[in-house]
């Protein structure tokens, strides 16, 4: 018997089976620390984030569109200041700021000795300010209270704008007190009038190492209410907390009476979290606007003081009835945290 068979034509019998491709994995959260480095600052303005943190001998820059990914940002050097002059050495705590149609940079930096740090400001009158020409506009500081001073941030509240910074007034530098300082601003470099000294350390907790209130960042509540958020004690000491002091409704931020200190910190070491002397914080909201975040340092294990362990972090934060932040406590290294909000 014959058996005839038949193949049809450009198809096979056993036809290999197709898989079907997987989407991409969106992921939708990131974990802390972000990257090592120290005294964070975030500046937020047309969709994208620029940030810069303490580097010691330069000044960099980081552009990014997704504050969780900012590790995979490669970072500019904007600004190496010259050897041998009075802000050559110490470079720290920069912040950028863009104000009057120009951008502004405030660090500190001095010659290599500690007492002579002082608050430097930089100029670029770029769009873009990875491009352009940074000028160095001498240092920023009040006659009166020309000492050594560290940690300068802008407030602009009321249609006027307050310089804030840590200074610390024993020139001989034998009591190394840090306290807190205010003064309205002429111009983006330029301070008026006597600067008024808006906090001192008082409290026990801000006394650990020696006494410490630096690294003020202004907070404003969605209500208009300004919060100033400090950093106290001695960075080396695991104590290292964050402090908050609120103006009062109508108050003026050049009078000191107008203000009130909390008497316990807002933001502490939590062993548990892997998170000891969380502190040196900015502020920034997610994409969408929805949501506001603290950045900060932290060091992932005890005794580990004001060196190169110190890591970034960053958590999403809210505000309670009375129109204050509720940082909570710092969250634990390796959680997952979902994503800012927007976040693409």
């Amino acid at each position: 018997m014959m058996i005839s068979v038949i193949l049809s034509c450009g198809k096979s019998s056993n036809p290999t089976p197709i898989n079907p491709v997987d989407p991409p994995v969106t992921v939708s959260t990131f974990s802390n620390p972000l990257m090592n480095g120290a005294d964070p600052s975030v500046f937020q303005k047309d969709g994208v984030y620029y940030y810069l943190q303490t580097n010691g001998s330069s000044i960099n820059l980081w552009t990014t569109t997704a504050m969780s990914k900012l590790a995979s940002a490669t970072p500019k050097t904007i600004f190496t200041p010259a050897a041998g002059g009075q802000n050559s050495r110490n470079v720290w705590a920069p912040e950028m700021f863009y104000l009057d149609g120009k951008w502004y940079i405030y660090y500190t930096a001095g010659n290599g000795t500690d007492i002579s740090q002082r608050t430097w400001v930089l100029e670029n009158s770029s769009a873009d300010p990875t491009t352009g020409t940074w000028v160095d506009k001498g240092k920023i500081f009040s006659p009166d209270a020309d000492f050594w001073a560290i940690d300068g941030t802008v407030f602009e509240f009321n249609g006027s704008r307050y310089f804030l910074w840590c200074g610390r007034p024993d020139l001989t530098n034998v009591n190394l007190t840090q306290n807190i300082y205010i003064a309205k601003m002429t111009n983006p470099y330029t301070l008026e009038g006597v600067a008024t000294k808006l906090t001192e350390p008082e409290f026990s907790w801000e006394k650990n190492g020696f006494g410490v209130n630096e690294g003020p960042e202004v907070l404003v509540s969605p209500d208009n209410k300004p919060f100033l958020i400090y950093s106290a004690s001695y960075c080396g000491t695991d104590d290292y907390a964050l402090g908050m002091m609120s103006l009062k409704a109508g108050g003026n931020p050049l009078v000191k009476a107008d203000w009130t200190k909390s008497a316990q910190p807002v933001f502490v070491k939590q062993p548990q979290n892997n998170a000891f002397g969380p502190g040196h914080n900015s502020f920034f909201k997610s994409p969408d606007g929805k949501e506001n975040w603290i950045i900060y340092h932290a060091n992932s294990a005890t005794n580990q003081g004001c060196a190169d362990k110190r890591n970034i972090r960053m958590q999403k934060f809210t505000f309670k009835a009375d129109g204050s932040p509720d940082f909570g406590e710092p969250v634990a290294t390796g959680l997952q945290i979902t994503k800012p909000s927007g976040e693409k």
